[in-house]
């Protein structure tokens, strides 16, 4: 694959890519935007080892998903989510906020599942293809997707 094949599959791709970062990080757009940067980068440089093309959603997300992982290893929570959810702010920062109740919902599902409620409903993955990007089995990703939901209800 060359420069100008995958900036043409990153072009065609992108925003629904970003969608998908920020409701991963829950809203946190500066970490989305550290961990697109992240993947982009390992996906160009790996982009030799992609054989089928119109494979490349799946792929760039198995390759986002790892490095949101190996960035949640290394973060420390700064303060509680139930803290944040009191934050006042000004009329602006309110457009920032209008989905806050969900991505504290978000935040509060383990990232398996999480990552799993997205891919299904957010990105319209089948379930064998989550379970190819998270490196797990079908069955894994039916519990999660279960869990999260009964989850997701209880908090919203």
């Amino acid at each position: 694959m060359n420069r100008k094949e995958f900036t043409d599959l990153v072009s065609g791709s992108q925003e629904a890519f970003r969608r998908f970062l920020a409701a991963l990080c829950c809203g946190d757009k500066a970490l989305a935007d550290d961990i697109a940067q992240d993947t982009y980068l390992k996906a160009y440089l790996a982009c030799d080892s992609l054989r089928d093309p119109s494979t490349f959603g799946a792929w760039l997300r198995r390759i986002a998903y790892n490095t949101f992982i190996s960035s949640r290893r290394s973060l420390r929570p700064e303060c509680a989510i139930d803290d944040a959810l009191h934050l006042a702010g000004g009329e602006a920062a309110d457009e920032g906020f209008r989905y806050q109740d969900l991505y504290a919902a978000l935040a509060r599902l383990g990232e398996c599942e999480r990552t799993a409620i997205l891919l299904f409903y957010m990105e319209g993955y089948a379930i064998r293809e989550i379970a190819t990007i998270t490196e797990s089995t079908e069955n894994a990703v039916k519990q999660q997707l279960s869990r999260g939901r009964a989850h997701l209800k209880d908090l919203l």
